[in-house]
C-alpha cells in the first residue's frame, strides 16, 4: 500500500465524514441561531430554552436523513472492504 493509496482512503473517509455529519450540525445550527435571536427580541434569557427544540430538531431530521447517512456510511465501508486485498500489497 502506498502513501497515495492511504492519503486517497483518508480523503475519501473525512468527506463521508463531513457529507453525513453536515445535516443534522446545520439543522442544530439553524435552530440554535433561529432560538438566539427569539431571545434577544423578546429579552428572554433562559439558557434551557434551546436544548428542547434543538432535541426535536435533530430527532426529526435523523428520522429524514436517517436511510441516507446509514447508506453513505454502508457504501464506503463495503468499498473498503471490497479494495481490502489491495490495501494489504
Amino acid at each position: 500500500m502506498t502513501v497515495e493509496m492511504v492519503v486517497d482512503v483518508m480523503k475519501e473517509g473525512l468527506f463521508v465524514i463531513l457529507k453525513t455529519a453536515a445535516p443534522p450540525l446545520i439543522v442544530s445550527l439553524v435552530i440554535g441561531l433561529a432560538i438566539s435571536i427569539f431571545q434577544t427580541v423578546t429579552s428572554i434569557q433562559e439558557q434551557t430554552l434551546t436544548f428542547v427544540p434543538k432535541i426535536v430538531g435533530m430527532f426529526l431530521c435523523l428520522m429524514v436523513l436517517g436511510d441516507w447517512m446509514l447508506n453513505n456510511m454502508i457504501t464506503f465501508m463495503t468499498d473498503l472492504w471490497r479494495n481490502f486485498s489491495v490495501y494489504i500489497r
